[in-house]
């Protein structure tokens, strides 16, 4: 088996003011969504006006009727469930396991999801990953990110091990078990450039530290996210032989995506974000509630702190260019992001570069754009934002979402949606209207429709979806009901961006007995 394929063995095949500039060729086999009408046509990446970002409820929808059963097709095609044994041989594990799940609004769906736990040294790894301007670089990332972590974890000693086998031709000890759905895929035309980008980074891991050294989990993280972004940079400059190759690093580049990560060791929680993916922890309080305690910050134009960095970073003569409406340069909404290399590059380096690109980009005016005040680049930066929480007995589970998420439900309902779920214990709250007048009979059946909501909670094997479930159908009073989520699901392609973000979610579920003897006696 060569030895690229033996690395990455057992990993499967509007953010930006605009739609796609490279539209994925590739997608993943088909979902049961058969009843969404499609189109062949190319999506501009500047269109004359900006996709409405309310998620609107509508009686006049152009949609269809669905049963419950596809209505339940729909929501499932993409759940993955993974449950982590308490002890694998080498450690007890503070994780019992993870439930995750995507619902397409783009078509096909720029969200990307992995989950993989770390052969090689300690902790699980999980991400989320928001695309725009295509699913490109979402795609690389889900593929890459999480190897450039291990790597940036290793001891000296087995980098040495691990460079030491390469040159001999040895087979390598895998470095990471993905958990997987059948749907994700992988890149397989660039497994080898993929390979190699990888190999010269522990090569210099190598060379930059000592025997007995070894990169904390802060320092692994911020090292790996920085060094992919350059890597993704790098390979679109240099291009390959191989047209197909040479497109495809292109097409990641020029597009980008947002990433929100979390290494799970023991009781070390870190979590790293970059862009508006959000990280967002429940605690069980005493009296069997749960709170929500945020783990990230959303980096956009709703974090003054965001808005000030960038602002620093740029000539005082572009304070009121730099972030406009909202978006960075008027563009971008996320202010950082991997990829994105039009808010990164010069305009000579991005003229040559396209100048010399495959035949495909020569015709394709979208590509030449250049954002406008456009005078001290780089914009943008994929460095992320860590933080570190050191989890205890009342942390039950984490949940990790794309902004598709965020936009729909705030994270205290989320976190409440979740727990109660989990433990199967509902918090009965007082009935709201949200403002509405109603008659005491349609009160009543309010709360007709509480009491068999509760009796059909659990109908979701998988914690996403039920969130899902509740993300997309929620009506004006806060609850699930049939008609909503049929006609949300059911919206032709045109329309559902319209009304909603892809929503891509992992929930990770801890085990609070180990984590507390952890906190208590310490770890081995």
């Amino acid at each position: 088996m060569p030895v690229t394929s033996q690395l990455f063995r057992g990993f499967p095949r509007a953010k930006l003011w605009g739609s796609f500039l490279f539209p994925c060729q590739r997608q993943p086999p088909c979902r049961p969504t058969s009843h969404r009408p499609t189109s062949s046509q190319p999506h501009p990446i500047w269109p004359t006006a900006m996709p409405v970002r309310g998620y609107r409820r509508s009686p006049d929808l152009h949609s269809y009727n669905l049963t419950p059963p596809q209505v339940n097709s729909i929501l499932k095609a993409n759940e993955y469930s993974f449950k982590v044994p308490e002890f694998d041989g080498k450690n007890v594990s503070s994780v019992m396991g993870f439930d995750s799940n995507q619902l397409p609004a783009n078509a096909p769906i720029e969200d990307r999801r992995s989950a993989a736990t770390c052969l090689q040294t300690r902790g699980m790894l999980l991400g989320v990953f928001d695309g725009h301007a295509g699913c490109a670089c979402a795609q690389a990332l889900s593929e890459r990110l999480f190897y450039y972590v291990a790597m940036s974890l290793m001891p000296h000693e087995t980098l040495c091990e691990l460079e030491s086998a390469v040159e001999a031709g040895r087979p390598l000890s895998p470095i990471l078990q993905w958990h997987k759905h059948p749907n994700d895929y992988f890149t397989r035309e660039a497994q080898t450039m993929y390979f190699n980008s990888l190999r010269t980074y522990w090569q210099e891991l190598i060379d930059l530290s000592s025997p007995g050294e070894s990169l904390g989990p802060r320092e692994a993280l911020l090292s790996a996210f920085k060094r992919l972004d350059s890597d993704l940079s790098l390979e679109a400059q240099v291009g390959d032989a191989n047209s197909f190759l040479h497109y495809w690093v292109l097409r990641v580049a020029f597009s980008g995506a947002t990433a929100c990560v979390a290494h799970i060791d023991g009781s070390d929680l870190y979590v790293a974000n970059t862009g508006d993916g959000r990280a967002v922890l429940g605690v069980q309080e005493e009296d069997g509630s749960f709170s929500a305690h945020t783990l990230s910050n959303d980096h956009n134009a709703q974090n003054e702190n965001e808005v000030a960095r960038i602002q620093g970073e740029h000539p005082p003569s572009e304070k009121k260019t730099v972030v406009r409406q909202d978006r960075l340069l008027g563009l971008l909404m996320p202010f950082r992001a991997f990829g994105d290399v039009k808010f990164k590059w010069s305009i000579d380096l991005q003229r040559g570069v396209l100048e010399s690109g495959p035949d495909q980009l020569h015709d394709n005016e979208h590509t030449k754009f250049i954002p406008p005040n456009y005078h001290t680049p780089p914009y943008l930066t994929a460095e992320p934002e860590i933080t570190h929480h050191r989890l205890r007995p009342q942390d039950r589970f984490l949940v990790l979402g794309t902004d598709g998420l965020w936009e729909t439900l705030h994270r205290q309902e989320v976190v409440r949606i979740v727990g109660e779920y989990l433990t199967g214990v509902h918090q009965r709250q007082p009935l709201t209207v949200g403002g509405y007048h109603v008659t005491l009979g349609q009160m009543q059946g309010l709360l007709a429709e509480r009491k068999a909501r509760a009796s059909l909670a659990f109908q979701d094997q998988n914690a996403a979806t039920h969130l899902i479930r509740h993300a997309v159908g929620n009506n004006e009073f806060g609850a699930v009901d049939h008609e909503t989520l049929s006609k949300m699901l059911s919206l032709p392609e045109e329309l559902a961006r319209m009304y909603r973000d892809d929503i891509t979610i992992i929930i990770t579920q801890f085990n609070p007995h180990v984590v507390g003897h952890q906190r208590q006696g310490g770890e081995s």
